[in-house]
């Protein structure tokens, strides 16, 4: 895998913090084209439900963001996020946006394009 750099550290610190502070299932945390970051966790509501990939992304489309440089994902799954969380980036970022997916400590343990 390639390396992760302090950008990506960066957002998958995030995405780890919200998941705990919240005692979700899944944290995430996207960044923008101007390099703001928007963070959320699993909604899981009787008449909502969301990932925390899609609602990260909804964060960032209310703030603005008009493109994706990068997401991470921390839950306690090994299993890749779910096709409509792919196309939830690709939309915002392109089929080349990175997406880390990282376990609950924080490791990372894959790298994968929305495409």
């Amino acid at each position: 895998m390639d390396e992760v750099g302090p950008e990506n550290e960066k957002i998958i610190v995030l995405a780890r913090s919200a998941r705990v502070r919240l005692s979700a299932a899944e944290g995430a945390a996207v960044r923008d084209t101007t390099g703001r970051t928007y963070v959320a966790t699993t909604v899981a509501l009787p008449s909502l439900q969301l990932s925390a990939v899609r609602a990260a992304i909804v964060m960032a489309v209310g703030g603005g963001a008009d493109g994706l440089e990068a997401v991470a994902v921390v839950s306690g799954s090994d299993k890749p996020p779910q096709a409509e969380d792919l196309a939830a980036v690709r939309d915002l970022g392109g089929p080349t946006t990175p997406v880390y997916l990282a376990s609950a400590d924080g490791g990372v343990w894959a790298r994968i394009d929305a495409g």
